[in-house]
């Protein structure tokens, strides 16, 4: 676990401007609505540089507006060496991101994980790519679906944060 005692999440795509981000948002949303923000550090990259810096896709912010969820402040960054150790969840979007961050995590402790993996009866176990969809509603529905599997998952293997919050 990162230094400061807080969970820390950190969600992967490929460049970090529309799956990862759009999962950020969502999450951090989903945590303040059940008052916990006090326990976790959320955060996203990518596994690629290609964005570095810029905001989320114009359909990413779309969506997130439509569901008023906030996007302020995530810019794209790229996955660093640091983050196995600063996040105890390192959640990919699809295989070739998995496969991608266990190269880069060598013997880390960190767990990495398919995002759709925590959703027992989802049919897709990838959440496709929007950039190249098009498809940011089926993107947020997934994203939805693997965000509050996530959080049980987290509140299965930390019952402590339900006792404190």
């Amino acid at each position: 676990m990162n230094d400061n005692r807080k969970i820390g999440v950190l969600f992967v795509c490929l460049g970090n401007i529309c799956r990862s981000p759009m999962a950020e948002a969502v999450f951090r949303d989903l945590v303040a609505r059940e008052q916990l923000e006090r326990h976790f550090l959320i955060d996203s990259a990518g596994t690629g540089n290609w964005h570095v810096g810029k905001p989320p896709h114009h359909g990413t912010r779309l969506i997130l507006d439509r569901y008023s969820i906030s996007y302020e402040g995530l810019r794209a960054r790229q996955v660093a060496a640091d983050d196995f150790d600063k996040f105890d969840y390192i959640v990919a979007m699809d295989n070739r991101n998995e496969q991608d961050l266990k190269v880069l995590a060598r013997e880390a402790d960190a767990k990495i994980i398919k995002l759709l993996d925590l959703v027992p009866d989802a049919v897709l176990k990838e959440v496709p790519d929007p950039y190249y969809t098009g498809n940011f509603d089926e993107t947020y529905e997934l994203v939805g679906k693997g965000c509050r599997a996530l959080l049980e998952r987290i509140r299965q293997d930390h019952p402590a944060i339900d006792k404190t919050a």
